[in-house]
This record gives C-alpha cells, sequence and structure tokens, in this order.
C-alpha cells in the first residue's frame, strides 16, 4: 500500500538562517549601487543564448512581449534582474526538454488528458485549501511546485526527502522566503505542494503570473488581447509528460487566472469538469493585495500599495462577472460543476471532499482519506497566518467596492461576512 505523504512542518526562520538573509539582502543592496542599472541585460537572444534553446512561434512573442514590458514599466532591483534572466532561462529550457520528451516517446502524445478536473473561484477564496486536500489522494494528479522547476513524473511512491529535484526546490523556496519573510505565512509552501496552472503556462510566456510578480500592464493587455489557446495547449503536453507512466486517475488544477482562459480551456479539454468556490470578495482583498504586493518586493526596487489594490479589484470585479457567466453557459452541463461555499469547506472539509467525489463519480479510498484527514490534523487552518490586512492599506474602499461584487454575490448566494480577522485561504 503506498504510504502517505509526509506533511513537511512550516520551516521556522532560525535567527542564523535569519542573519545569513539580512546579509544576502545587504549584499544585494550593495552592489546595486555600483552596478549599472541595466545589468544583467535582458533580451530574446540573451535568453534563448543561455538555455542553450531556440524559443519560436508564439512563445517567442510573448517572451519579446514580456521584455518589452519589464523594460518599460517595471523598475526590477538587481535581486529582480538577476532572477528575470534565471527564470525565462529556466522556463525555456523546460520547455524544450517536455517538446524532447514528447519527440523520444510517441506514447506521451497518444494518451487523453481524460476530464481534467479544474478548480475555479476568486483569489483567497480556499481554492488552494482544497487543491492540497485532494492532492494528497494518490488516485489524483497535481502540478507539484518541484515538477514545474524541474519537469518529470511523479511515482506514487514519490518520497520529496529522497528526491534531489524537491530538495533543490526547497532550498530556493527558502531563499525567496529569507527574502521576503512575509511570504510563508501568507502562502505556505513546499516543494511537493500543489502548483497553478499558470506556472505551467509561463513556459510559453502567456501566462498571468508574470502580471501577479512584476509590475507589466502593457503584457497583461496583449495577453488578453492574444488569448490562451497556445498556452493550455502546451498545458495539456505538460500534463501529458508527467502523467505517463504514473497510473493515477485524473488531474486536479487550480488557479483563479482560468476564469480569464475559459474558452482556451474548453476547447483544449472538452470534458473537464470545475469546482467552483465562493467567499466574500471584499473580506479577503486586502489580503489579495497584500499578497500581490509580497511577491513583487523583492523584484522591484519600488511598488505602490495603492495601486496593486486598484490593479487586483479591478481585474477581480471583471472575474467575477466571468464567473457568472461561466456558470450560465449552456455548453457546460450543471453535473459538470460543483459550487461549493468557503464557509462549509472549512467548516467541515471531509464533508466537502466527500460532496465533490459523489458528484464526480470517484471514490475516496480509506488511504486517501487518511492522509487528508492527517493532513488536517497537522494543519490547522491549513498552515496559513490570519488576515492582517486593511483595505485601507491598499486604497480600497470597502462601501464602494461591495455594490460591484453584488451581482456576484446575488447570482451565488454569497453571504457578507463579518468583521474581523480571518484566514484567507
Amino acid at each position: 500500500m503506498t504510504r502517505p505523504d509526509p506533511v513537511p512542518p512550516i520551516p521556522e526562520r532560525k535567527p542564523r538562517m535569519a542573519l545569513r538573509y539580512r546579509a544576502l539582502s545587504a549584499g544585494f543592496g550593495a552592489a546595486e549601487a555600483v552596478l549599472p542599472r541595466d545589468w544583467p541585460g535582458l533580451s530574446v537572444r540573451a535568453v534563448e543564448a543561455k538555455a542553450g534553446v531556440a524559443v519560436e512561434g508564439a512563445a517567442r512573442e510573448g517572451l519579446a512581449r514580456l521584455i518589452e514590458a519589464l523594460a518599460r514599466e517595471t523598475r526590477l532591483s538587481l535581486f529582480g534582474r538577476i532572477s528575470v534572466r534565471y527564470d525565462l532561462t529556466r522556463l525555456a529550457r523546460n520547455r524544450a526538454t517536455i517538446e524532447l520528451m514528447h519527440a523520444e516517446n510517441a506514447a506521451i502524445g497518444a494518451a487523453a488528458v481524460a476530464s481534467p478536473l479544474f478548480i475555479l473561484g476568486l483569489p483567497r477564496s480556499g481554492t488552494t485549501f482544497l487543491h492540497t486536500l485532494l492532492a494528497h489522494d494518490p488516485d489524483v494528479m497535481v502540478p507539484r511546485n518541484w515538477q514545474t522547476l524541474y519537469p518529470a513524473p511523479r511515482p506514487r511512491d514519490f518520497d520529496p526527502r529522497r528526491s534531489a529535484a524537491a530538495r533543490r526546490t526547497d532550498r530556493q523556496l527558502a531563499t525567496f522566503a529569507g527574502l521576503a519573510p512575509e511570504f510563508p505565512l501568507v502562502h505556505p509552501i513546499h516543494a511537493d505542494s500543489p502548483q497553478e496552472c499558470s506556472e505551467i503556462t509561463a513556459h510559453v510566456f502567456q501566462s498571468l503570473r508574470f502580471d501577479t510578480t512584476f509590475r507589466v500592464p502593457s503584457y497583461l493587455a496583449w495577453l488578453d488581447e492574444f488569448g490562451h489557446d497556445d498556452a493550455f495547449a502546451f498545458h495539456k503536453r505538460f500534463l501529458q509528460a508527467m502523467q505517463y507512466g504514473v497510473g493515477a486517475k485524473f488531474w486536479a488544477l487550480k488557479c483563479p487566472d482560468h476564469t480569464f482562459s475559459m474558452d482556451a480551456i474548453l476547447r483544449v479539454y472538452p470534458d473537464a469538469r470545475f469546482v467552483i468556490v465562493h467567499r466574500d470578495p471584499v473580506h479577503v482583498f486586502a489580503s489579495v493585495a497584500h499578497l500581490t504586493e509580497v511577491l513583487r518586493r523583492p523584484f522591484l526596487r519600488e511598488t505602490d500599495p495603492a495601486e496593486i489594490g486598484a490593479q487586483v479589484t479591478a481585474r477581480w470585479i471583471d472575474g467575477a462577472r466571468r464567473l457568472v457567466g461561466f456558470d450560465r453557459r449552456a455548453d457546460i452541463a450543471p453535473a459538470r460543476k460543483l459550487h461549493i461555499h468557503y464557509d462549509e469547506l472549512t467548516a467541515d472539509p471531509m464533508a466537502a471532499i466527500a460532496t465533490l467525489y459523489r458528484r464526480f463519480g470517484a471514490v475516496l479510498s480509506p488511504e486517501a482519506e487518511a492522509a487528508m484527514r492527517g493532513f488536517l490534523a497537522a494543519r490547522p487552518r491549513g498552515g496559513y497566518g490570519r488576515n492582517r490586512y486593511r483595505l485601507a492599506d491598499f486604497g480600497i474602499n470597502p462601501e464602494r467596492l461591495r455594490p460591484k461584487f453584488a451581482p456576484y454575490m446575488e447570482y451565488f448566494g454569497v453571504k457578507p461576512r463579518a468583521k474581523g480577522n480571518t484566514a484567507a485561504i
């Protein structure tokens, strides 16, 4: 019998480690004062040369648009410039790796990605919590953090403690947490945690995650106009490569940004199924804005909380409207959708899981149930800290914001939450 995955402890910032990260941060600051502001240089050709691969087609256009937006619209820190070049190089190299896997084994591309389950919802509405629970079922595949950094199938008996890729990923996450100490509190993850699909589509440089991490409004406008068909065509090829030889039953995929790419998803996955998690959006938008600021701070020389607040609220007012439109689509049968409210999910997670499995005809094995219950016992509240961020910190007026979400809340029967500090998972 496959043993449940170990639940890694939330890393603690020991005094010696904290000193090391402060020294690292100080070192970047000192170097930034003397190095040219455009060092290291960033261009499509530089990325290709560093990766040792050619970036072609729509992926090349996406890369060029992103690099142009970074040059014109974002003041990257030295750490940001080094990280961006490394990140774009890694993505180009990984994309080539996936294509090579397909070229060397035709059976990978011949296999279907059958009835994937997409988890939708506004940010910080419990979608990560649900995705993490499903990840404890060995019959359910989820993309893992380490897989998006070092692509390889994850065997059913995978042990992250024995994986060099997982250990490297954890070291990278620890470094980022050292430079952004609030990150593990607002989004606790480790190498084997589920990863969002925006990290997969980033491999063809057509991902909304770039707009979260950086300030690139022209890139976002281009991507909204260009669409997501190419991104999800690669997404399927990535999943096909990761599922080869694993023997699990279906994929569970999560990303709030799916809301903006639904047409592409349905064209690539016409048999897709959907879980939509609902929560009072006004109650968590301070946390959404704060997470965006935390993610951007190490990479950017400056951040504007009010600008971030305006950006995330405008984006998700549109997102809430799209969720209503999604539910009204005639081409998605009601049997392919399940709506769950945040309060129900967090009050009795296993009851929500049981409802989900019944709806989609899946079997919750005793092994999977035990693993999920073990995770819940070890991580009350999913390991998340309290939401102690105020809308006013980001220039958001709740009295003006709430009416804009009224159609979404009325349509789905979302009740406004009382004031108070609660987790935003």
